[in-house]
């Protein structure tokens, strides 16, 4: 039997009647760009989150970029974040000219290891983008600490963590900032690129909003130079219609996380992702002993046309393209990116499917 990684047609098609019924709305409304769908979106997610504001995005990874540029974080600065993790989350800081301070991780949630942090913060250190990595929330009381301590602005990369909690804090609105991405693939996923920016900040989220729309205010006058990151109409209007689901969705991905738990406990070499309160399981991801036998998995478990990915397979501080930064001391990152394998966690799954991969999981390891 054949399990995809994810099934993104099988969700939408589910919805398929409202997604039209919004597409329509949207049609004959006549207002493509930051009009009502947008902004309703943006408060129904800002509360989600437990945030005062929303700014919609065109992407996850630009919510990130307009979040450091609404800070001032420029050249000279330094940011810190995890290593193993999307290359955006470094991207970003790179992009505004500021420095990426790479920060390992911890072995059991994947997360930002704060202690790694504290050691690196120096003199030139602004923020801390902590990483809500695969569904787990980050510590977000030891990043807290860190950041009151040494006077840190924090942005929460919540792209993968939609619904997603903290000690019962939902994630995106612990920090100055938080970003969020609705990549198709991603809990709450539009039919294309989307992503928003949330804060607790009457002024920070003014300065976004400008920022978001080439710095323009009032119009065609420019004291800023931003750019051009607006959620359109129509994926606002189709994730306001998803959005319905997601903590059913959740509920699914959490059941299905729980199964493999208790079908996969005990098999010799597989290490299990910790089950964490709050995870919102984007990703069901374990570990082999190795490179070369978490390869191994991966090739045997695509021979069973079993959907499954290495997220990731380089540290960020190993990407070629940061190879002028100082040399950074991420030895659990690299680890990681040695043993990580995600298997399918996607809401659809049917007992049969799950039964198929941990089947072929266990013949591999046993």
């Amino acid at each position: 039997m054949a399990v995809p990684l994810l099934d993104v047609a099988a969700q939408n098609l589910a919805l398929a009647a409202e997604l039209q019924d919004a597409f329509t709305r949207v049609l004959h409304s006549g207002r493509y760009i930051l009009g009502e769908e947008v902004s309703s979106f943006e408060n129904e997610s800002a509360a989600r989150c437990g945030a005062v504001h929303g700014i919609g995005t065109s992407s996850g990874t630009d919510a990130l970029l307009l979040a450091l540029m609404s800070l001032g974080i420029g050249p000279g600065d330094e940011v810190l974040c995890p290593s193993f993790t999307f290359f955006a989350t470094a991207g970003c800081i790179a992009r505004t000219g500021a420095t990426p301070v790479f920060v390992d991780s911890h072995a059991d949630t994947f997360n930002l290891n704060a202690e790694d942090a504290t050691a690196k913060v120096t003199d030139h250190t602004k923020a801390i983008l902590p990483v809500h990595l695969f569904g787990q929330a980050a510590n977000m009381t030891a990043i807290g600490q860190l950041a009151k301590a040494h006077s840190l602005y924090i942005i929460e990369d919540a792209a993968q963590a939609q619904g997603a909690t903290w000690e019962g804090i939902p994630v995106g609105g612990m920090g100055d900032f938080g970003a969020l991405s609705f990549y198709p693939t991603k809990n709450l996923g539009a039919l294309g690129d989307a992503g928003l920016l949330t804060t607790h900040n009457d002024a920070l989220a003014e300065r976004a909003r400008v920022l978001r729309n080439h710095g323009m205010q009032p119009k065609y006058h420019h004291a800023h130079i931003g750019g051009n990151f607006r959620l359109d109409e129509l994926q606002a209007a189709l994730l306001r219609v998803k959005q319905t689901q997601l903590d059913e969705w959740i509920a699914l991905r959490t059941g299905n996380a729980a199964q493999y738990q208790s079908l996969l406990a005990g098999t010799p070499e597989l290490i299990l992702p910790a089950a964490a309160a709050g995870h919102s399981w984007n990703q069901f991801t374990v570990r082999l002993p190795n490179r070369e036998r978490r390869d191994a998995l991966a090739a045997h478990l695509h021979s069973s046309e079993i959907g499954n990915e290495i997220y990731y397979p380089e540290a960020l501080h190993q990407q070629p393209c940061f190879a002028h930064l100082p040399t950074a001391a991420c030895p659990v990152a690299e680890q990681l990116a040695d043993e990580v394998l995600s298997l399918p966690v996607f809401p659809e799954m049917t007992e049969a499917q799950i039964a198929e991969v941990t089947n072929s999981v266990s013949a591999f390891c046993a």
